[in-house]
């Protein structure tokens, strides 16, 4: 087990921390976005949703924790603009899985790979994960994209694995390990 990391976590644009209470209105803002749920598997949230969720949030600050998972507010000019999280698929074995959501307004600038690229770093450097992998719908070609451009491989297009909102849907894995760096 490490010790806990140091935040926030800055890049050259960024701002990286964990969530606190007051985080639920933006996340409100950008989780309800019927645009955004598409893909996810959450439908657009309610603000009892936004609350719970953030609650959820506020408990996941450190990888090595009770946790297993943390949870990351991206911030651009002391606003936040979306989240990344990093959890425990396999404790024992140091794999993990991460997602991402960034507000669509801010979209296309490069914030949502500058974000991921720092928590990679945190995951392989002072976590020393194995493993970091990301599932995603398969119509999601914006977060293809980012794994693959923050040097994620895709390794399955699982076809029609995953029943959601109505419809079967294609998943794609997409993977990094410590050695690929």
């Amino acid at each position: 087990m490490s010790e806990a990391a140091s935040f926030p976590v800055s890049t050259s644009r960024l701002r990286l921390r964990p969530h606190v209470s007051s985080d639920c209105t933006w996340l409100n803002r950008v989780y309800s976005r019927s645009d955004v749920a598409r893909y996810l598997l959450d439908e657009p949230w309610t603000i009892e949703e936004a609350e719970r969720h953030t609650t959820e949030r506020l408990a996941k600050t450190d990888l090595d924790d009770d946790s297993g998972a943390l949870a990351l507010v991206i911030e651009r000019d002391d606003e936040p603009i979306g989240d990344v999280t990093l959890w425990f698929t396999d404790r024992e074995r140091r794999v993990t899985e991460i997602g991402w959501v960034l507000d669509p307004a801010v979209g296309g600038q490069g914030y949502a790979a500058e974000a991921v690229r720092a928590v990679l770093d945190l995951a392989f450097d002072h976590y020393q994960v194995h493993r970091v992998a990301a599932q995603m719908d398969g119509r999601n070609t914006g977060s293809a994209k980012l794994a693959a451009r923050v040097g994620m491989r895709q390794e399955a297009h699982l076809r029609q694995d995953w029943w959601s909102k109505g419809e079967w849907t294609d998943t794609l894995i997409y993977a990094t390990l410590g050695t690929d760096r």
